[in-house]
């Protein structure tokens, strides 16, 4: 079982925004992976983690079960057919992500408090930082 823990954020919201991943296989991190977007609104940077995250797994863990864990329960919702998708750019990015995840086994997506995902949110601030520096 691999875990995923993804998290997205902008400053403003549209704003400066980046993603931040950090896979975790028999509770080892073995990839942490982070970076900038542009302007963007929160809900598209938290969809971009989940997609960079599925991106750098697929030829590395094929027909894996994954565990993704965000703090978005909008996003969770959305990805798990609760809530329905009407903005255009949210389901190209919806889209994306099912087209990822016929390479894997079993999927699925949780919500947990934003406290046991400091990880991936400490490397979205560094993105972001990283970026207002420069």
């Amino acid at each position: 079982m691999i875990e995923v823990f993804t998290d997205g954020g902008a400053r403003g919201n549209p704003g400066p925004a980046a993603f931040g991943f950090v896979i975790k296989r028999d509770s080892k991190v073995i990839k942490e992976g982070y970076g900038y977007i542009g302007i963007a609104t929160n809900n598209v940077a938290e969809y971009t983690a989940v997609i960079e995250a599925l991106s750098w797994l697929e030829n590395r863990f094929p027909k894996a079960d994954l565990v993704l864990y965000l703090d978005s329960k909008l996003v969770v919702s959305q990805l798990v057919g609760v809530y329905k998708v009407k903005n255009s750019k949210i389901r190209d990015l919806i889209f994306n992500i099912r087209t990822l995840e016929v390479n894997f086994g079993q999927i699925s997506f949780r919500h947990i408090p934003r406290e046991q995902n400091k990880e991936a949110d400490r490397l979205v601030n560094q993105a972001l930082d990283a970026q207002i520096k420069n």
